[in-house]
């Protein structure tokens, strides 16, 4: 990541140092979790769709520990194990909790984040990254231009919880909006650190 672009990172001595952690990142661009993975002060498992997973691509995901997710399934119950696994060991999960690449505002949110984040009791860390989708490179459209700069802005740690331990379906919705909440004030706070315009193309 650092031969290739240049990232400006804020904020990577805000995740704990030890013990389970859900680095909750948004997604608008191909590089963003590799870009977090590559500037995260802990190693990050993320759950990736199992398309990525094909040829030698596969088995290198594999074997920097990536967990392999079926996005058509209701509930991937491998993937969840797994997921729950690496933060049960005191590890740190990356998650997309948009689901797929869109605007990168965690404006949409799916359930999986929340349930993570109460079945665990691990804190979140928000994590912007900025910069990634302004512009497509002159040399290879699918990525930024190289050696730009690509900026990425981890945030205070928060329980999604209320402390309650309830896993009920209430309890998860209350705890989407918390994160929510959480994860938009990020953001914005995020573009004041950067200078970065108010909207993310």
């Amino acid at each position: 990541m650092y031969g290739l672009w240049k990232p400006r990172v804020l904020g990577a001595w805000k995740v704990p140092a030890t013990g389970p952690v859900i680095l909750a990142v948004n997604h608008s661009h191909n590089i963003d979790g590799p870009m977090v993975m590559g500037v995260a002060p802990r190693p990050t498992h993320f759950l990736i769709k199992k398309e990525a997973f094909v040829g030698p691509l596969g088995d290198f995901l594999t074997g920097i520990g990536q967990l392999k997710v079926d996005r058509a399934a209701a509930a991937d119950r491998t993937a969840i194990t797994d997921a729950l696994g690496v933060l049960a060991a005191g590890g740190v999960l990356g998650i997309f909790p948009e689901g797929t690449r869109g605007e990168g505002d965690f404006a949409s949110l799916r359930a999986g984040l929340a349930y993570f984040a109460v079945r665990s009791g691990a804190p979140i860390v928000p994590v912007a990254v900025m910069g990634s989708s302004d512009r497509p490179g002159r040399l290879i459209k699918a990525l930024p231009p190289l050696r730009s700069r690509v900026d990425v802005v981890f945030g205070d740690p928060f329980d999604a919880g209320d402390g309650s331990g309830r896993r009920t379906r209430r309890a998860l919705d209350e705890a989407t909006e918390r994160i929510q909440q959480q994860l938009t004030g990020h953001l914005e706070n995020a573009r004041r650190l950067t200078g970065r315009r108010a909207t993310l193309e």
